[in-house]
């Protein structure tokens, strides 16, 4: 099925799969990341692997991979819609139990995979968040896994560090609704010291790329 509706952010926002496509016809302002290596054509311009925007009232032509989020503008009050999600959504640490989450205002939707490709959303409710530096995700199911986030509402940063000490920040980007951090794994997937930190409180969407072969978990 070339487009795959999911169902993991609602009622809040649209989640959309979309696989080989030759064009696709966008109306409404609507998140578009690319996670094919295929370079994504829109008007005269290209998106490419990992990069994402926000779209409206033009076509996407050439699509090999590709997740879209809609109905981005249908909440008038971010405040009012991100508590009607910590209302529906658990904690990251009733889910996941990592000591790092103990305590912090940060929760989860349920997680969707679509063969390699983990999606799950998060909500970060406070400024800061003070979600803790890391390197190792144990949450993943297998070693080497790669995973960028986007954000969907409100303003972040992620932050890459020398060490588990805020203090030795040396890499910064900032997030906007509709952008993609660049990924910051190397070959092998080995990740620095990192965190995400809230600018206002928001919420993202987390894409996790399992290596090709590995048996895909069941939730």
């Amino acid at each position: 099925m070339p487009v795959n509706h999911l169902k993991i952010a609602e009622p809040f926002f649209g989640l959309h799969h979309v696989a080989d496509e030759t064009s696709l016809n966008i109306t409404e302002r609507t998140i578009v990341l690319n996670i094919s290596n295929k370079p994504i054509r829109v008007e005269n311009q290209f998106l490419g692997h990992l990069q994402s925007v926000v779209l409206s009232n033009t076509i996407l032509h050439d699509i090999e991979r590709a997740i879209l989020v809609d109905r981005i503008d249908a909440h008038l009050n971010d405040e009012v819609l991100c508590a009607e999600v910590r209302k529906t959504w658990p904690t990251a640490y009733k889910i996941r139990g990592e000591e790092r989450l103990q305590g912090v205002e940060h929760y989860m939707s349920p997680k969707v995979f679509i063969g390699n490709l983990g999606l799950t959303f998060y909500h970060s409710a406070s400024v800061p968040l003070n979600v803790g530096l890391h390197k190792e995700h144990p949450f993943c199911p297998v070693p080497g896994f790669r995973e960028v986030h986007t954000q969907i509402v409100g303003f972040g940063k992620m932050q890459q560090c020398r060490e588990c000490d805020p203090a030795t920040v040396y890499l910064e980007e900032l997030m906007a609704p509709g952008s993609t951090h660049r990924p910051m794994y190397d070959l092998n997937g080995n990740y620095p010291w990192h965190q995400y930190e809230t600018i206002t409180q928001g919420i993202f969407l987390a894409v996790e790329m399992l290596p090709d072969g590995v048996t895909i978990p069941e939730l």
